[in-house]
């Protein structure tokens, strides 16, 4: 606990961390509001909100693999205020938009410009944390940092509905606005006091120039390369790139389940969304404080299989008892078990990486993710038609029980060096 206060009492990783609250329960709440948005202009179409979710997808494969070159090249610090200010400005336009216009296209428009901007901002906030604080602190500030999003999705999604309801998706945007304002004056406080020692150095300045001359092209190839030669990067990426396959075939198929088995359109599922943020926060929290000595793979093994069993247990339970404490408690235990997977990713990743290519793989790693998102999405949409979603989330969830365990058993395997040749 004493290495706890210790972080949250330094300056700089406290303004960073409280600045992602504001902007992420922004996020949260931008969401709702385009999401009520969809509904008072095209009740009821799936279609219209496949067409927003692709506008904000499609910026990872446009935009992503560039922005983490620039990342790289740029101040950290300065991208995420610029990224925060011109979100701002653009969320701001969203209520003018929508009185001098009743076309759904030049919001389409400005979402993809807002999602091109925070391809940008993501890479540089998860790049930047080990130019904050110490390596020995690095598992428990990712701890923090992930505790960011929980703590949004719990407020951001429950208190993001009421206001929604209470004063309209026009003024949700104002308040989203606001939010990353907000956070771009607390990023403008912080310093970044862990340097290389090297840095300033005349090699280090011929390095640099030779950096900043390299094509664009060749920064793509570099990043692709170091990604392919590294093992435990090459582990992460695939293990993101199962989650992600998995939230997307989950996605749309758990709103209309959830739906259809408690009889309600949005109520539930944003307390349902706030239980989970509240396990999430809470399996953050446990790790941070006790899971300092546990092996990060075997911890992202672990969670892949228990997450699956408690998906497999959601799905069968609230088909057979439609009660919404139970679904509420399962929530809870998904988010405990699904934290770690996450923060052990990225302080394997933080520990690994070379400094220079943070800014490439973490946006290499957002292409990989969206892209198991999207296709699994698209495939499962199709298939939800035909099959009954409860076995829709069982077999999803007995996909992710057996990869965890196979993971699990070849890492013993390997270990004790028998038979890893069948694995």
């Amino acid at each position: 606990m004493a290495r706890l206060r210790e972080l949250i009492k330094d300056k700089n990783f406290s303004l960073l961390w409280f600045s992602q609250i504001i902007s992420n329960f922004g996020d949260r709440l931008n969401q709702m509001a385009l999401i009520g948005l969809i509904y008072a202009r095209t009740p009821g179409s799936t279609i219209e909100l496949a067409k927003l979710l692709s506008f904000t997808i499609l910026p990872v494969f446009l935009i992503g693999p560039i922005a983490g070159i620039y990342v790289d090249r740029w101040n950290r610090k300065y991208t995420m205020i610029s990224c925060d200010l011109l979100r701002g400005l653009l969320v701001l336009l969203v209520p003018f938009i929508l009185i001098s216009s009743r076309s759904m296209v030049p919001i389409y428009i400005v979402v993809f410009i807002i999602f091109s901007i925070t391809r940008f901002f993501l890479p540089s906030k998860l790049s930047i944390i080990p130019d904050i604080v110490h390596k020995d602190k690095l598992l428990l500030a990712n701890s923090l940092t992930s505790t960011t999003m929980m703590i949004a999705t719990i407020v951001g999604y429950g208190f993001g509905g009421i206001i929604v309801a209470g004063i309209g998706a026009k003024g949700g945007f104002y308040i989203d606005s606001v939010t990353y304002f907000v956070s771009a004056l607390m990023v403008s406080f912080v310093a970044l006091r862990l340097k290389d020692k090297s840095e300033g150095s005349p090699y280090r300045e011929k390095l640099s120039r030779l950096f900043l001359k390299k094509t664009i092209i060749g920064d793509i190839k570099e990043g692709l390369l170091y990604l392919k030669e590294h093992r435990d990067i090459r582990m992460v990426a695939n293990t993101m790139f199962l989650i992600m396959a998995g939230v997307g075939s989950i996605y749309i198929t758990i709103i209309v389940f959830i739906q259809e088995t408690l009889g309600s359109s949005t109520g539930h599922l944003g307390i349902l969304a706030m239980f989970l943020g509240a396990g999430l926060l809470l399996g953050s929290l446990m790790y941070g404080r006790f899971g300092s000595g546990l092996s990060k793979k075997k911890v992202i093994n672990f969670g892949l299989a228990i997450t699956g069993l408690v998906i497999m247990i959601f799905s069968l339970s609230l088909k057979l008892y439609p009660y919404f404490f139970i679904a509420a408690g399962l929530s809870i235990i998904l988010g405990v078990f699904a934290s770690p997977i996450v923060i052990s990713s990225n302080t394997l990743l933080h520990e690994v990486m070379a400094d220079k290519m943070r800014g490439r793989i973490f946006s290499s790693l957002e292409i990989i993710m969206h892209l198991g998102f999207l296709i699994f999405m698209l495939l499962t949409s199709i298939i939800a038609e035909r099959v009954n979603k409860e076995w829709i989330l069982v077999i999803i969830g007995l996909v992710f029980l057996l990869i965890g365990l196979a993971k699990m058993v070849r890492g013993i395997i390997e270990k004790k060096g028998l038979f890893s040749f069948l694995f």
